[in-house]
């Protein structure tokens, strides 16, 4: 891919901010890892630079460097939230972007946040990746703290360590690059300007501000900030998903992880842009809720339970695309999740993925399936066939499948289960019994 060109944006209280497109389609703002950013760089490192074209291979990418940072303006003193995000809105001006998702990782994602809360109407997505809402959350962590003093008192120690941390111990040579890439990014002055203004930053009372759809990321392998930290920020926005992949800070791996669930996350809005419509007529029906719900918010506690109940929504969405189904987006909220599907068989095979996605969670559910005709209304479906769905799965046993004698006869050669007959069942509200068959996998024995 042909290197973009740099251009430049001057921000209201002048400024000279740099930034580069790449890319078309939705477009996805990005400033970088802050106080770390070099455009220029950053396009000369061949893994660096296979990230910026990975992003723009579906989406339009709109990357700068903030102020103090890389190619912008290097003479400044004013690195505080308001600050940044005049960047931000002079970038996104001069790019003509009415609307847009934001990336923020960490320190910018503080930034990002600020922004979204203040500016909902520009805002499409916010995708935060390993954020924290309070400034105790990073810079009381005895690894940080060990950083920061080594910023004090020797810079490219510093860089070293920090290149050490995201690459491993082992890795050598490239994190001597990297730690010299750093180096070029910012001045060690300014590193303690951006971390100075950072600890003075309280989003906390933010979060519940924000209006967008929220994707908030943690890659398990990356030190700090903890894991706790993030999900804390993704229990106090509003219908926030989270999303926690493997790898750390600088692995291809780790970069393929967090950029599929991105994909994965605006393309849903993409999805619904179009308007893909629901079936009518004839369709096979799951139904699944988190088995006690109300007792485990009890239990756990309401902040822990959501965070627990987000993570398993957006593995449940992910499996039922997989399987080419659709999900009823009006009835995924709370502990429920409705999906429909045009062949039994991938239902099935939906059905029983989506129990070991909870099991990974630490949730159960009761999952059912059921066909026959449903009516379509906007982003729902209705009918007695969606009813006996609902009352098949609430009389399943936690971790169990039921199904229909319909949807039985529809799989049975197909599928590639077993079927257990249970039997005929009084369901609430329906007036004949239904006989159903639990779902049993098959061993294949060589």
């Amino acid at each position: 891919m042909t290197e973009p060109r740099i251009q430049y944006a001057k921000t209201s209280d002048g400024v000279n901010i740099a930034y580069y497109t790449l890319g078309e389609g939705l477009p996805m703002v990005y400033s970088g890892g802050a106080p770390f950013s070099h455009l220029e760089l950053e396009w000369q490192n061949p893994a660096l630079s296979a990230w910026a074209e990975r992003v723009a291979q579906r989406r339009k990418l709109v990357r700068y460097d903030p102020r103090g940072l890389g190619m912008s303006a290097r003479d400044v003193s004013d690195f505080s939230p308001n600050a940044l995000m005049l960047d931000l809105d002079a970038v996104a001006n001069r790019a003509s972007l009415d609307r847009f998702a934001i990336l923020g990782i960490a320190l910018s994602a503080r930034s990002a946040i600020a922004y979204a809360a203040r500016n909902p109407e520009r805002l499409s997505h916010l995708i935060l990746l390993e954020p924290y809402a309070r400034a105790s959350d990073l810079y009381e962590l005895p690894q940080v703290k060990g950083l920061v003093a080594l910023l004090d008192s020797d810079w490219e120690m510093y860089t070293e360590t920090f290149a050490n941390v995201g690459y491993g111990w082992e890795a050598g040579e490239p994190a001597r690059r990297f730690a010299a890439h750093l180096r070029e990014c910012v001045t060690p002055e300014v590193a303690r300007a951006y971390f100075d203004a950072d600890r003075e930053l309280d989003i906390e009372p933010m979060l519940s501000q924000v209006r967008a759809p929220t994707l908030v990321l943690h890659r398990r392998q990356v030190p700090f900030p903890s894991i706790d930290a993030t999900k804390s920020v993704c229990a106090q926005i509003p219908d926030a998903r989270l999303a926690v992949v493997e790898g750390a800070w600088a692995t291809t791996g780790s970069t393929e992880s967090v950029m599929n669930a991105i994909d994965e996350f605006l393309s849903e809005g993409e999805q619904a842009d179009t308007k893909t419509e629901l079936p009518e007529g004839m369709a096979v029906i799951l139904f699944a809720d988190i088995v006690e719900s109300t007792a485990l918010t009890e239990q756990l506690g309401d902040t822990a339970f959501r965070e627990k109940a987000r993570e398993l929504d957006t593995s449940l969405r992910a499996i039922i695309r997989e399987c080419s189904g659709k999900a009823v987006e009006g009835k995924l909220v709370g502990d429920g999740v409705l999906a429909v599907f045009t062949s039994a068989r991938q239902a099935i095979d939906c059905a029983l993925r989506c129990n070991g996605a909870g099991e990974t969670v630490g949730l159960q559910l009761h999952l059912g399936i059921h066909a026959g005709d449903v009516i379509r209304e906007g982003n729902n479906v209705y009918g007695g066939a969606v009813n006996i769905a609902a009352r098949i799965a609430g009389a399943s046993a936690p971790g169990e499948v039921l199904v229909s004698d319909t949807v039985r006869s529809l799989a049975r050669t197909s599928a590639g289960v077993a079927f257990d007959d249970r039997g005929e069942h009084e369901l609430k509200g329906i007036e004949e019994p239904q006989r159903l068959f639990m779902v049993r996998e098959q061993i294949t024995r060589l």
